[in-house]
């Protein structure tokens, strides 16, 4: 296994319940989050517009709403939350330590604070990925490896198959065999 790997199957193993109920509160934040950005983009272009971003502006401002909008679906019912993280990533970097941060680190500046909860949650899930109550686990559970291993018998014992996503080689190399495969 590689590093990342390994991550991975550590953050898979070690996942309290609890850390569900946060991951689907973040999502749903960062989504009513991208709908207030659609509902005024004044306010985002003229956010960004103070970062001397001149050329894109108009990308920024619907790049952060697109990513909070299907990022923040995306993490509250655990659908490739890793990846949704991963375009989140850049958006709250740019709110932490350059948009935020001109208001000061006063306890105040709610929109700061804000930013700083957001973006250490998303590293956290970032890391530990979706949990147990998420699409990600049920598409595992319930995906083609399960699917495969109901279909395939053999003389009453379940065959042991052990198939990666999308990789079906092993499916033809059983059925090209000439095994009698029983339902």
């Amino acid at each position: 296994m590689n590093t990342i790997q390994r991550i991975e199957h550590w953050g898979d193993t070690h996942h309290p319940a609890w850390l569900d109920i946060l991951r689907i509160a973040l999502g749903v934040l960062l989504f009513l989050k991208g709908v207030s950005f659609i509902g005024d983009t004044t306010q985002l272009s003229h956010m960004i517009a103070g970062l001397n971003f001149n050329i894109w502006t108009v990308g920024a401002v619907h790049y952060v709403a697109f990513a909070h909008l299907v990022g923040g679906i995306l993490i509250a019912i655990g659908c490739l939350t890793r990846v949704a993280v991963a375009f989140q990533l850049p958006v709250l970097l740019v709110a932490v330590f350059y948009a935020n941060i001109s208001q000061g680190f006063s306890f105040l500046n709610s929109e700061f604070w804000l930013s700083v909860v957001s973006l250490l949650l998303l590293i956290v899930f970032f890391i530990i990925g979706s949990g147990k109550f998420s699409f990600d686990e049920y598409a595992r559970v319930n995906g083609p490896k399960s699917i495969v291993k109901k279909q395939f018998k053999n003389k009453g014992n379940q065959l042991n198959i052990s198939l990666k996503p999308f990789s079906f080689s092993k499916v033809l190399l059983i059925v090209s065999t000439n095994q009698t495969i029983r339902s």
